[in-house]
């Protein structure tokens, strides 16, 4: 060690300053476990969710030293990740979380200066809705378990990897006829509770007796209500069926839509068979207000709605015979 290093930490000591370990040695990955850390015992975040943003700045920055990480890498990051798929808000989170871990060696004494971080523009938003006809269409297509799980997402808005899938069967209340989330486990982190219509309870009822079926051949306890049902990965909780989703979706000529339109869909659903828009909130997870707006939008079934309603009144079009269709006396 130089002697300029050491008389520079005998003077923080003289001072009452901390002494600074050399930044340029700190690795990516020491501050990635101090933001892990920070989060488990904070509970300020989901952690299934953090670790999905995680996984991917681990995969680019892995190995790397934090004070390398400035604007040129940041961006760097930013022109890779849509080539992997990434939309513009899904990267934006990802840089989030970026300059939450930044901001945490920072005040920790491990970053000397914060770099700058700029989003980008979001995403025109999506406005697509799940009809019930193309509903029906896809859902057949799926196995037993998840037309199960999609029914769920589509009934209440639910999201399916945060929140559906990762259901455990101690969340499930038959003798009440309640499904709940339990607070923390969700992205607003406040806990829900819904009442299951007769026919959710029923197709739950039936995945019951599958996992307890698959717990009699394998012999170990499942607590998962979504468990693989078969495969390698037998009784261990099922991550995604994004695969079976396109296909049934390309198969049932519905190519393209998405499982998160299910959360507008059902939005859309309870407003219009008169669900207090309060209540729609609760069940779906809308903490905000504005969001909830943003996803009850009006779809042109909705508009068609319209037209419908309207026949057979004085202002729109009337069946023959009906008062409007006589003679009109004109005005004098």
């Amino acid at each position: 060690m130089s002697s300029g290093v050491i008389e520079e930490r005998e003077g923080r000591v003289a001072t009452g300053q901390p002494v600074l370990r050399r930044a340029d040695r700190i690795s990516y990955e020491e501050v990635a476990k101090d933001l892990r850390e920070h989060y488990q015992t904070t509970r300020s975040r989901n952690m299934e969710e953090a670790e999905y943003r995680l996984k991917h700045l681990d995969g680019f920055f892995g190995g790397q030293r934090i004070a390398t990480i400035n604007p040129a890498r940041i961006t760097a990051y930013v022109a890779k990740r849509p080539e992997e798929g990434a939309a513009n808000a899904t990267l934006n989170r990802e840089l989030e979380t970026l300059g939450k871990m930044l901001k945490l060696a920072y005040e920790n004494n491990k970053l000397m200066r914060l770099p700058i971080i700029h989003k980008l523009a979001a995403n025109p938003r999506r406005q697509g809705f799940f009809e019930l006809d193309q509903f029906e269409a896809v859902r057949r297509l799926l196995r037993s378990e998840y037309q199960l799980a999609v029914s769920i997402a589509h009934a209440f808005g639910w999201r399916m990897q945060g929140e559906v899938l990762t259901l455990e069967r101690r969340q499930l209340d038959l003798e009440t006829g309640t499904l709940r989330l339990e607070p923390g486990t969700t992205k607003n982190d406040d806990g829900r509770v819904v009442y299951l219509t007769p026919e959710l309870k029923g197709s739950i009822m039936a995945q019951l007796e599958r996992v307890k079926s698959l717990e009699r051949e394998t012999g170990q306890i499942i607590p998962y209500l979504f468990p693989h049902l078969r495969g390698p990965h037998r009784g261990k909780r099922a991550q995604d069926f994004k695969k079976a989703w396109k296909t049934a979706c390309v198969k049932a000529g519905c190519p393209g839509i998405l499982r998160h339109d299910f959360r507008r869909t059902a939005v859309r659903n309870m407003v219009n068979l008169g669900v207090p828009e309060r209540v729609a909130m609760k069940v779906s997870g809308h903490s905000s207000r504005t969001v909830f707006d943003r996803y009850h939008m009006v779809s042109p079934g909705d508009l068609q709605e319209v037209a419908r309603k309207l026949t057979g009144t004085f202002s729109g079009t009337t069946p023959q015979n009906s008062p409007a269709s006589l003679p009109v006396t004109p005005c004098k």
